[in-house]
């Protein structure tokens, strides 16, 4: 059985560079996002107001489902809660 080392999961799962991006950007957004609802204890009828979306949305969202958003969608969730996103592109 051949043994491979991969420096991020996204490495491991998808072969497109591009796509493998996207997913790891999706993952630290929802990272980020999560963890400020978590910090502050917010419901998710709270989450659903702040962000703009239905209650079942949060949930997905919650749940860590970084393919049923799009990239753009969760830097506009990261902003409504407070934080700046920025993207290195070196």
């Amino acid at each position: 059985m051949n043994k491979q080392e991969f420096e991020s999961v996204w490495d491991a799962i998808e072969d497109d560079p591009v796509k493998r991006k996207i997913y790891k950007l999706r993952s630290e957004l929802i990272h980020v996002i999560t963890e400020y609802i978590k910090a502050n204890n917010l419901k998710q009828r709270e989450v659903a107001n702040l962000l703009g979306v239905s209650q079942p949305r949060v949930s997905i969202l919650m749940k860590g489902d970084f393919e049923s958003f799009r990239l753009d969608t969760l830097v506009g969730f990261a902003v409504k809660c407070g934080h700046t996103v920025s993207i290195d592109a070196a």
